[in-house]
């Protein structure tokens, strides 16, 4: 596919888990990928982030992921300011920035698409997650207005909101116990593989998507159903 081949796609937190995934769908599909490392951008430094744009001012990316993001479980009365508000400048400031970075390259060329990873606990939540399920639902308001604001100029903005997904950061934040009774929870019996999260993002973001735009796309294995 020649014309997919021209299009770059910048993907953040790209090393590991669904990233990772997401980053080998896309050059499945002929993308051109970008996936800089924690130390070429540090998304909790909106002064780094504003940097990193500035450098690479008129770099041609199509597609940008905003998947990276930080999840620390607390209860609500031990959030501390300083994890309450990188959380903040992670998952959501950072894919602000960098969409409004990148979006008027998009316009310029009259094609482009933006996919935010958001999370099933935007939408539901469980206790310990104030930061996290805060931030995430910024993200989808966020999402739903930047996909009304740029159609006009062809882009089209999601979000995905997986659920379980085996992970090193899943597995890191629940003892194989609890990961078996958060399994017995799902309709499916299963956490999702990173790959079954990737391969929707990536059709979004390839141009066998044309008319999906302004979306939560929930990928969740029926866990929102319950």
């Amino acid at each position: 596919m020649p014309e997919l081949a021209r299009r770059t796609a910048f993907v953040t937190g790209g090393a590991r888990g669904i990233g990772a995934a997401i980053v080998r769908e896309l050059e499945n599909l002929c993308f051109q990928v970008l996936a800089p490392s924690r130390q070429e951008l540090d998304l909790a430094s909106p002064d780094a982030v504003d940097r990193f744009l500035a450098k690479h001012h008129g770099l041609p990316v199509d597609v940008l992921v905003n998947n990276a993001g930080m999840n620390v479980i607390q209860p609500l009365e031990t959030i501390s300011r300083e994890v309450w508000e990188q959380t903040f400048r992670v998952n959501l400031d950072a894919p602000f920035r960098l969409i409004q970075g990148f979006a008027p390259g998009m316009k310029s060329r009259g094609w482009g698409r933006i996919v935010n990873i958001s999370s099933v606990f935007s939408l539901v939540t469980r206790e310990q997650r104030a930061a996290y399920s805060t931030m995430k639902s910024g993200l989808n308001g966020l999402t739903r207005t930047v996909g009304v604001e740029l159609g006009p100029s062809g882009i089209l903005v999601n979000a995905v909101c997986p659920g379980y997904v085996e992970t090193e950061l899943t597995r890191q934040n629940n003892n194989p116990e609890a990961l078996k009774r958060i399994a017995a929870g799902i309709p499916l019996r299963r956490l999702a593989q990173p790959e079954e999260i990737a391969r929707l993002v990536a059709f979004l973001c390839s141009e066998q998507n044309t008319y999906i735009t302004g979306q939560l796309l929930v990928i969740d294995g029926g866990f929102t159903s319950l």
